[in-house]
Formats: C-alpha cells, sequence, structure tokens
C-alpha cells in the first residue's frame, strides 16, 4: 500500500514550553524515579521519533510535548530533572503506517509505556483508540488522523520506597504447599467486616482477617486472579459487563487500578506484607501471551505503535495479520530479545521489588513456543531457569493453548510445575460414577508419575485442581448436569459442555433432602480426593463454603454477587464444608507420607521389604489386573506404607501408615480392613458419610467396614508406640475463621449455624 504523505507525519505541530531535558540513559527502560529526576526509555527498533507527552495529575490535560533526544541501541531515552513521583505521562511514536509490513505507527494515538508501574484513568472506547478508520472500506490498512489522548489510561511515575518490616518470606517448600485461588475483588466484595470503601481492592486483601481465615484454614499459598491492568472488552461493556477474571492485560508492571482504593501503587505492597507476616505466599497468575490490543482490527494502546512488528507474532507470508495462538487476536513475540527482556524484567520487579513468592503462567506453552514450534529450551524457559531470580521462585506452567502441539502437560522442564488437567478430569469422571476409571483414578491420585515422573521431576510438579476459576464452582459439579451461563449473553454457547459433572436428579438448587444429602458428601469426596492426593493441590476460593455461580462454568465477564463470594449466605451444610475442609489440610499437614515429593510406584523395595503404595480390593487382598480392568469395579482402597522409603537413601521411613478407601458405587461396599505388619489397629480419621464425627474409633484387623454408597474413609495405623496426637484437634472453629465469616444465620433455614450445629452434634 503507497501512504499519501500525510501519514508520514500526521500531528500538527503542538506549541508547548518545552521543559529542560537531558539526555539520559537507555537503561533502564521505563520511567525511573532517582532521587532527583525521571530517566524516561523506551524501545522501538523501528520508529523515527518518540514524543513524551506530560499531563495533568488527573491524567486530563496534556501540559507539555518532548521529543525524547537520544536513541541508543533501539531505545529512544531522555531525563528530566523537574519531573517527580506522580508525573502523568505517555508516549507518540512516529513511523511508517504500512500494515503489509507489520507496522502500525500513528502518532495520533497516546500509547501506554509497557514499563508503566501505575496507570491513571480508564479506557474510553470510541473510534479514536484505533489506529484506523472503522468506517472506511480499506479497514486497517486505513489511517485515523484524531487523537486518542482524552479516552486512554495514563502513565504514572512513582516511588517505590516503602517500609517492608521484619516479616521474612514464607518460602513454603514444594512438598509442603496448597495454593488457594482467589480473585481480588470477588473475595471481599460482599464480606461486611471490610470497611465498606476498601472491599474488593487489595487494601480488602491486606486487612489481617483475611490471611489469619487462610492460615487457619491450612493454606499455605495464595493464588491470585490476574492483576496486572487489563481492559475491558468494549463487547462487554455494550451488554452491560465486564471483563471479571482479568485475562486482558495492557501493562506487565501496573497494578490494576480498579483494586486500588487509593491513588498509591504500594497498596499492592501492603497486602503482600499482611500475607507474608501470616506465613501465607502470594502467588499472581500472569498473562503474557497476549495484550488487549486484539488483532489488525484492534485499538492502538500501547505494543501495537510502539513498535508492532517486534512486539507481536506476525503471520510469515502477510504480516498485516497477526498469529493467534491464543484465542485472542494476537500473540506477543517472546522470540524477540527485547520483549523477551520485558517480561522476564516483569517478573523479576513483581519477584522483587513486590516481593510476590512466583507465577502461574496463563497458557504457558505459547511462551515456550518458538517460531518453529514448542521448545523447552526456548528462549522464555531457559532465561527462567538461568536467572539468579525466577529460578528461585515458584513457577506454574498451565500446559496448554490453540495453537499447533499447544499440549504440553507433563513437558515442561525440571524445576516447573503444571497444572494437570488429567487429574481434574478423572477424579470428576470417577465420583460421578464413570466405569473404567479405576487404574487412570489409581495414577492421579498416586501423583500422575505417567506424565511427571522423569529427569528427578518431583510429585509436586503436578498441581492437582478439581476446580478453578474457568468451570462450575465444587457445589455446582455435582448440582448441574449442563451449564447455564445465559447471563453471559452469548446465549449459552459460550463454555465447555464436557464437564463431567452430575447434578444427582435435580437440575440446580434442590429441597430434596436425600439429594442434598448426597450432594453434600460428593463435595466431600472430590476435596478429600484433592487434598489426600500425591501433588500440589490447588483449592478454589469459595468451594469450601459451598459458593455457586448458580451454574455459570464461564463466569469471566460477571463482575456481580454471580462470581463474589457471599459470606453473609453461609448455612449450616456450608460450614460443614469448612471444618472438614480443614480437617483435611490438618491430616495433610501433620502425616508427611501425604505430602512427599516421591511419586508412588507400588514396586516392592527388595532392600528394605516394604512397597510404597498397595492397591487393596474390597476384601482386603491385592488388586489383580482383571480388577483393574473390570468396568464396573468402583470400589478400592489405598494402603500408603509409613515404612517406605521417604528419600533418596535407602532406609525405612518412620511415618505412619494410612488406608484410604475410595468407593464410587451407589450403594454399600463391605470393606475389610486390612492387617499391616508393626500396627495394632486402625484408627478412623475421616468418613465423608459422617463429616461431623468428633471421637475417633478403632478398629481391629479383619472388620468389615460398612462403606457407604459414594464415600471416602481414611483410617491411621496405631501401635502401642506411636502416639497419633495430631488426631485430637478440637472440633470447634478457630477464633481466626469464626473472625472473617461471622456469626450467620442459615439463610435457608434462618437458624443460627451455631445452633444447628449443636443440634446436630445433640442428634448425633
Amino acid at each position: 500500500m503507497t501512504l499519501p504523505p500525510k501519514f508520514s507525519n500526521p500531528v500538527a505541530p503542538t506549541v508547548l514550553k518545552p521543559s529542560v531535558i537531558r539526555e539520559g540513559h537507555p537503561f533502564p527502560l521505563g520511567a525511573t524515579w532517582d532521587g532527583l529526576g525521571v530517566n524516561f526509555a523506551l524501545f522501538s527498533a523501528h520508529a523515527t521519533k518518540v514524543e513524551l507527552c506530560l499531563f495533568d495529575i488527573d491524567g486530563v490535560r496534556e501540559i507539555e510535548r518532548i521529543e525524547l533526544p537520544e536513541y541508543t541501541d533501539e531505545v529512544w531515552h531522555g531525563y528530566l530533572p523537574a519531573a517527580r513521583p506522580g508525573t502523568v505521562y505517555g508516549y507518540r511514536v512516529y513511523g511508517p503506517y504500512e500494515p503489509d509490513a507489520g507496522h502500525r505507527f500513528n502518532p495520533n494515538k497516546l500509547l501506554i509505556d509497557p514499563y508503566a508501574k501505575q496507570l491513571v484513568g480508564d479506557l474510553t472506547w470510541g473510534p479514536e483508540v484505533f489506529g484506523y478508520t472503522l468506517d472506511s472500506p480499506d479497514k486497517d490498512l486505513s489511517f485515523d488522523e484524531r487523537d486518542s489522548a482524552h479516552l486512554v489510561p495514563k502513565c504514572r511515575v512513582i516511588d517505590p520506597a516503602f517500609t517492608w518490616g521484619n516479616a521474612p518470606r514464607p518460602r513454603i517448600q514444594w512438598e509442603n504447599t496448597v495454593f488457594y485461588e482467589m480473585h481480588v475483588k470477588g473475595f471481599t466484595a460482599l464480606n461486611e467486616r471490610v470497611p465498606k470503601e476498601m472491599r474488593g481492592t487489595f487494601m480488602g486483601l491486606a486487612q489481617s482477617e483475611v490471611a489469619a481465615y487462610l492460615r487457619a484454614l491450612g493454606i499455605t499459598t495464595a493464588e491470585l486472579l490476574p492483576v496486572h491492568s487489563f481492559i475491558n472488552d468494549s463487547y462487554l461493556i455494550e451488554k452491560g459487563l465486564k471483563n471479571y477474571w482479568g485475562y486482558n492485560s495492557i501493562a506487565f508492571f501496573a497494578p490494576h487500578s480498579a483494586y486500588l482504593s487509593s491513588p498509591f501503587a504500594n497498596e499492592f505492597k501492603e497486602m503482600v506484607n499482611q500475607f507474608h507476616a501470616a506465613g501465607i505466599e502470594v502467588i499472581l497468575d500472569v498473562v503474557y501471551n497476549h495484550t488487549a490490543e486484539g488483532n489488525e482490527l484492534g485499538p492502538t494502546l500501547s505494543l501495537k505503535g510502539i513498535d508492532n512488528a517486534s512486539y507481536y507474532r506476525l503471520m510469515p507470508d502477510n504480516k498485516r495479520f497477526y498469529i493467534n495462538d491464543t484465542g485472542t487476536g494476537n500473540t506477543v513475540n517472546l522470540s524477540h530479545q527485547r520483549v523477551l527482556q520485558m517480561v522476564t524484567d516483569s517478573l523479576r520487579y513483581w519477584a522483587q521489588e513486590m516481593r510476590v513468592d512466583g507465577f502461574r503462567f496463563d497458557l504457558a506453552t505459547i511462551l515456550a513456543r518458538e517460531p518453529y514450534g514448542f521448545d523447552e529450551g526456548g528462549g522464555f524457559l531457559d532465561a527462567c531457569r538461568q536467572d539468579p531470580v525466577l529460578s528461585s521462585v515458584k513457577l506454574i506452567a498451565e500446559p496448554w493453548d490453540i495453537g499447533p502441539g499447544g499440549y504440553q502437560v507433563g513437558q515442561f522442564p525440571p524445576g516447573w510445575a503444571e497444572w494437570n488437567d488429567k487429574f481434574r478430569d478423572t477424579v470428576r469422571a470417577y465420583w460421578k460414577g464413570d466405569e473404567g476409571k479405576l487404574a487412570d483414578f489409581a495414577s492421579r491420585v498416586s501423583g500422575s508419575g505417567d506424565l511427571f515422573n522423569k529427569r528427578g521431576r518431583r510429585s509436586w510438579a503436578s498441581v492437582n485442581f478439581i476446580c478453578a476459576h474457568d468451570g462450575f464452582t465444587l457445589n455446582d459439579l455435582v448440582s448441574y448436569n449442563d451449564k447455564h451461563n445465559e447471563a453471559n449473553g452469548e446465549e449459552n454457547r459460550d463454555g465447555h459442555s464436557n464437564n463431567h459433572s452430575w447434578n444427582h436428579g435435580v437440575e440446580g438448587p434442590t429441597d430434596d433432602p436425600e439429594i442434598k444429602a448426597v450432594r453434600e458428601r460428593q463435595k466431600r469426596n472430590l476435596m478429600a480426593t484433592l487434598v489426600l492426593s500425591r501433588g500440589t493441590p490447588l483449592i478454589l476460593s469459595g468451594d469450601e463454603i459451598g459458593n455457586s455461580q448458580r451454574g455459570n462454568n464461564n463466569a469471566y465477564a460477571q463482575d456481580n454477587p454471580i462470581s463474589w463470594l457471599e459470606w453473609e449466605k453461609i448455612s449450616s451444610d456450608d460450614r460443614t464444608m469448612l471444618e472438614f475442609t480443614r480437617r483435611l489440610l490438618a491430616i495433610r499437614k501433620n502425616f508427611p507420607i501425604l505430602n512427599r515429593g516421591r511419586f508412588l510406584t507400588g514396586n516392592y523395595n527388595e532392600d528394605l521389604g516394604v512397597k510404597d503404595v498397595t492397591w487393596l480390593a474390597p476384601d482386603a487382598s491385592e488388586m489383580t489386573d482383571g480388577q483393574w480392568e473390570d468396568t464396573n469395579a468402583k470400589c478400592f482402597g489405598m494402603l500408603l506404607d509409613g515404612r517406605a522409603q521417604a528419600t533418596g537413601i535407602k532406609r525405612l521411613g518412620s511415618d505412619a501408615t494410612l488406608l484410604i478407601v475410595f468407593n464410587a458405587h451407589h450403594d454399600v461396599v463391605m470393606f475389610t480392613l486390612p492387617s499391616v505388619p508393626d500396627g495394632k489397629h486402625w484408627v478412623a480419621l475421616i468418613d465423608t458419610n459422617d463429616p461431623d464425627r468428633v471421637e475417633r474409633p478403632t478398629f481391629d484387623f479383619g472388620h468389615c467396614y460398612e462403606v457407604t454408597g459414594r464415600s471416602l474413609l481414611v483410617f491411621a495405623l496405631a501401635n502401642g508406640d506411636r502416639q497419633l496426637w495430631h488426631l485430637h484437634e478440637p472440633k470447634n472453629f478457630p477464633d481466626d475463621i469464626d473472625g472473617w465469616i461471622g456469626r450467620h444465620r442459615d439463610h435457608a433455614t434462618g437458624t443460627s449455624v451455631e445452633e444447628a450445629s449443636r443440634e446436630g452434634q445433640a442428634e448425633r
């Protein structure tokens, strides 16, 4: 396309009083306050000129426009001695507008600094934010000359100084880690114990009661859904919705402004400080695979106007179009050195300056994909592996995307953990009662060694989950056969249809006591399987209190009570689930055999004369090949021998032996409790059919236990020498939990939760 001359310099000269500017430095990138002034540095390999635009404190009025004077190693830079923290700015970048060659420079569009540490204002959608004229027959080959500054967010220079205090980083060992996936807004938006002005913000999470609640529950690590600044899609706004999850990033260094209750980005640090003081880690869900600028028809907000051909992966045979391995329109080009630097700089910033403890990477396969395909030795993974900062924090991959070779579960290199969707699907299907799931289920609960047991990886590399933000909540998983996403405005076409869910006879809420009872038991079965399996458990926030999204399994746009946790509506059943989850996590913590890093193999150790795991049929005999292959078999036992080798040193272990019995059959199964060397009898820890039982009954070897249909049991081996002191935890809730959830009335019955609990105990 041949462009008219006006396209080369479309912005009329602006008569503004110039500030005194110095040459500055090309490093570090971004706007950096050094105590005397601010250095501005912006990478663009193909720009011909860069203007720094200064605005008033509210980002409304442009007060000055200054050309950056120096260009070093493809970095435009300058230094303003008069600038201070609080300075509001943006960029206008000049260069060729040649979409067919991958260039989309348009200095009429004010651009967000990719290294901005804070944004001011929100994006207001209008035709001016597009680099082309929307109604032109030439579409993105046309050129729009309207100024976008009044519609786009601006950048703010920050002072990073913060007093951290004496709380050290928790540095939880992987084997002891329990993730809790939570949303900054949704967790506190409806909790009346948080000051109203702080609900839904970082300061809301910074309330000491939040971290205390997580600690009392047994959580070690809070995983926050995206907190980088993100954009609300125009099509959602037109439908009266918002991008709630936040997987639409536009600034990788700036905390999302809607989560700030004050004008200061350091509010995020206050939250981290509170979590660390309680011994809780903070993990960020990060989105570096794409940005909010979309494809060739998307807006020009930042990278697209700074250097489109460098920042994005473009089609090799036609650079007008974008490679779309993300399904969002564009893909960030981590094969480019400067783009890779931007991402790793962002990670180091959050790990060092903001002191987060690790990252969960959305669509991580994209980050590891080079132009020729997925490569575990590619630039990004190599950069993380050798970096002294990034290699020391927790790194978790979502190991799939929609691109070629996109499914890579188990293929990330040593040092990484990965979300394991095979665990999710198999465990759901087993407890739903699907046939022929026994062998696969056993593999999942023993650490998914078929996927991860190689190259010295440990069982913690498998991040096990039943539910996550994307999909049904635990309550909805047992309450709905089908998704109900009508509120999303897409005629229920969005979201997964293959959920392995089961409503147990009625779609949605019901007053039928039998259905309610089996649903609650199934929730306990699923939670117990998650917590007691080898690997790293991830619990979806709210699953411990029966949170429902009303059957919506794709609530990405529901910034409302559909997604927010309704703390004020906790029922007696919900409180039972909460206490049950706390007990499970206490058992996991106090029985080291459950969180060993070694995979369970079932192989006989001839030197020690022991197996790490023995799979038992209901008659206490060892499972045969025929029983594994029996599609009707749905009940078996998992005997974890505490004498098994615990580390690489060949010696007998000294942990307690556990027996876990799984019964997905609809009816009672008589299970014979096996005899075990060095044991005296079995102590019942968990029976999902009787979650409130306080006493810990004992059973002799050979006892036939009546295992209720669709239930899970946990027994500990006791002998005369070893005292199971941790079995005697108090039944009452810790003050830290009551301090967060409050003392509510059951929204279904009107009875206080405490009264219902006492009545239930009296009946028992």
